[in-house]
């Protein structure tokens, strides 16, 4: 709200002042004392309140027939509490009085009441919030206050079949449910708008970031944002006009998300402010969903070698209740890593939510797929542009994971925290800043770094994945474990099994037990990846709250291509695998069978089944191992979003 305003009475003439409905102004009462004036008292009409500030260890308030000191300081306000019918129907008089009680004197005002504020859904209940103050701060928690606003990054305007936050077309019907509604109210008589006048503002910084539309009888006309910075407001005897704001752009590292529409009512004669407040809004966050969500479709590419596995994974998606989305050749154009593309999450404002796509700056052959064909109606983009020079890659979304919620250090992140991989200890061997700040401000799941950089390929899903469980905890951390792996080889050694066949029907040269157990350079590497992951368990256990009860050791081994470096999965890495509710499609590892069973098979299954989950083992050996990546890396899922309301949170 503008600073208070002050109006400064005489007792020759009357005043007349047009004031706003709870607006609280200063009554000058001491520019024109009469003479021989001690005392004073103060009269309204009934939409008019009128109150005293002072001190009340050096004044005592008035009986009946008493009045108030004029040498003690006391400060007249007044308030209208209901716009006028007519113009100057509101009165104040100010009437002087000796010590005796004989009047000498008095002063009228002469008042014109309007009612003007802008409104939004503050209390983000889903509709319009009235009569709400303090409207321009925005707080968060669940006793927090603030409208919101959803990026308008989806596509129905569908004129050049871009994403609507970057079509300058006009918005239609389905358009502005994307939007959030704002009220303005301006009551009272007609007339008085002939002498004042309505102006909404915004910052030219915020012009970039936020468009406003007014509706009319039959279009949605466009009247602030994208280089208009001020509307004057053709009233036009109504005394409720509605306009609709959209977002433009995501948080990010030069934008704290809050964006400003401010009203002015101002004197036309000279453009002087009599009222002003303004109406914060924050941009709502893309929050990533984790694999405990539900899922609602699955995503794939079919290419040149697929066929095969495409019919395994459709039956797969079928079991979970899933629906399937193939990605056709000609659109991949032979780039089988969809999920290192894109990350699905969505956007939440309480009047609307829709999924939402980020699109990884890698831009192989799938780069045009999540514009061209994810994009649509209710159905959002974003990405975030790097320099093609600087990209590589750890800035595939394969090295990027979500957790579900958890606590810790005394913190809670009910939306989880996200994960991605780099190095430790050179920091220019990490995830590209472009994304990670785009990361960091959405503020609502806390970005952790893990340590990936000893991967061939980089990537945090080759070693580490969560999946759910029935209890308190919810969830179970994956753990890839060398360690696991030899300690179950060993024991089937000491069993008798030492030369049980590795690669049986996917490898012509069959390895046994024995073979792996003498080869020194796989157990050299396989000590070193058991220390780097080892290195990242302890981080998530601090990071995400987890104790050694919450994580599970999966059987894997890698082979690092040169000492300590380049390191990739010797067998198709089970833990790079796709989870569909409590059905876990893992890459079949081909270990030695022992009375006809895959040994690996069998440790994962007893790991896993007991958390009431089903272990479903397919073949990805020829479609996606021998390319250096799993299932995971070949799929893709939208999930449903978290029940959490984000604003909820306190970051």
């Amino acid at each position: 709200m503008a600073e208070r305003r002050a109006i400064r009475l005489t007792g020759t003439n009357p005043t007349y002042e047009v004031c706003v409905v709870g607006e609280e102004i200063a009554i000058d009462i001491y520019r024109s004392i009469p003479r021989r004036a001690d005392t004073f008292d103060v009269l309204g009409s009934s939409n008019i309140d009128v109150f005293m500030v002072y001190n009340s260890r050096n004044v005592k308030k008035p009986g009946k027939g008493e009045k108030w000191p004029l040498d003690k300081g006391i400060k007249v306000r007044i308030s209208p509490n209901k716009p006028s019918e007519n113009l100057k129907d509101s009165k104040v008089k100010v009437s002087y009085y000796t010590s005796g009680n004989d009047l000498v004197g008095s002063a009228m005002l002469y008042v014109t009441s309007v009612a003007l504020s802008l409104d939004a859904d503050v209390n983000r209940v889903g509709f319009v919030s009235r009569g709400i103050k303090n409207k321009d701060s925005w707080s968060w928690g669940p006793k927090g206050q603030g409208a919101i606003l959803l990026v308008n990054c989806d596509r129905d305007r569908n004129s050049l079949g871009m994403a609507d936050n970057e079509d300058q077309g006009a918005p239609n019907a389905s358009d502005v449910k994307d939007m959030s509604p704002m009220i303005l109210t301006a009551e009272g008589p007609d007339e008085i708008f002939d002498d004042y006048r309505i102006v909404l503002e915004i910052d030219s910084r915020d012009s970039r970031r936020l468009r406003v539309y007014r509706q009319g009888k039959f279009q949605f006309m466009h009247v602030l944002g994208m280089g208009k910075l001020a509307y004057e407001v053709q009233r036009k005897n109504l005394d409720e006009i509605k306009f609709y704001v959209e977002g433009l752009q995501f948080p990010d590292a030069d934008f704290s998300g809050l964006v400003k529409i401010k009203v002015k009512f101002q004197r036309i004669s000279d453009y002087a402010d009599i009222f002003s407040e303004s109406l914060v809004f924050r941009m709502a966050p893309w929050i990533m969903t984790p694999n405990t969500q539900k899922p609602i479709e699955v995503y794939v590419c079919n290419v040149n070698n697929n066929a095969d596995f495409l019919k395994r994974l459709k039956r797969f998606v079928e079991k979970s209740r899933a629906e399937l989305n193939i990605c056709m050749s000609g659109m991949n154009r032979g780039d089988r890593w969809i999920q290192d593309e894109m990350e699905f999450g969505y956007c939440e404002a309480p009047h609307k939510r829709f999924p939402v796509v980020f699109d990884s700056p890698r831009d192989r052959g799938l780069k045009d797929f999540p514009y061209l064909e994810v994009l649509g109606p209710d159905f959002g983009y974003v990405t975030r542009e790097a320099n093609p020079d600087e990209i590589d890659t750890l800035d595939s979304f394969g090295n990027l994971e979500v957790s579900p919620p958890v606590t810790a250090s005394g913190k809670n992140y009910p939306l989880g925290r996200i994960l991605y991989g780099g190095s430790l200890q050179n920091p220019k061997l990490r995830m590209n800043k472009v994304i990670t700040d785009f990361l960091e401000a959405q503020l609502v799941q806390a970005p952790v770094q893990l340590y990936s950089t000893w991967l061939l390929v980089g990537h945090i899903d080759e070693f580490m994945s969560f999946v759910p469980a029935a209890d308190k905890r919810g969830f179970r951390l994956l753990l890839a474990s060398p360690k696991v792996c030899l300690d179950l080889f060993n024991q089937k050694k000491k069993e008798g099994y030492g030369s049980a066949v590795m690669f049986e029907g996917v490898e012509k040269d069959k390895l046994t037990i024995d073979d792996i157990l003498a080869d020194e350079s796989l157990m050299d590497s396989s000590q070193f990846c058991q220390e780097c992951i080892d290195i990242n368990r302890e981080i998530m256990k601090k990071e995400l709250g987890l104790t050694e009860a919450n994580i599970i050791d999966i059987p894997m081994l890698y082979q690092c291509n040169s000492p300590k470096k380049d390191a990739e999965s010797y067998f198709p890495d089970m833990v790079n695998m796709l989870v569909l509710g409590n059905n876990l499609g893992i890459p079949k590892p081909f270990g030695p069978k022992i009375n006809g069973m895959c040994c690996l098979e069998e440790k994962v299954r007893s790991l896993l089944e007991p958390l009431g989950l089903t272990c479903y083992f397919l073949d990805d050996f020829d479609t996606y191992h021998k390319y250096l990546g799993e299932i995971h890396c070949g799929t893709n899922v939208v999930r449903k979003p978290f029940s959490f309301k984000w604003w909820v949170y306190e970051p």
